[in-house]
């Protein structure tokens, strides 16, 4: 007989949820047509996990963070042509 391990799923950290927040928005048939999202920090993410994720979007090819003054981050996306 086989044995069957218990697993656990751990629910998903801050960070985790954060980046699951912004993946929804960035994924939006809105923001995939205009090639653009406009996301903002919730009051109860942490400041620097806020910033380890835009740091990270940042470092695509192809990606621009503009930051605004109401505190949003607008990013935008070219999406390279095929050869």
């Amino acid at each position: 007989m086989a044995k069957t391990s218990a697993t656990t799923t751990t629910p998903p950290g801050s960070y985790e949820r954060l980046g699951l927040r912004v993946q929804k928005v960035i994924n939006s048939p809105t923001a995939q047509k205009a090639k653009a999202a406009l996301i903002f920090r919730l009051p109860d993410e942490p400041v620097d996990e806020w910033e380890q994720l835009l740091e990270e979007i940042a470092e695509n090819d192809n990606v621009t963070l503009a930051h605004r003054d109401d505190g949003g981050v607008q990013i935008f996306w070219v999406v390279p042509k095929e050869d």
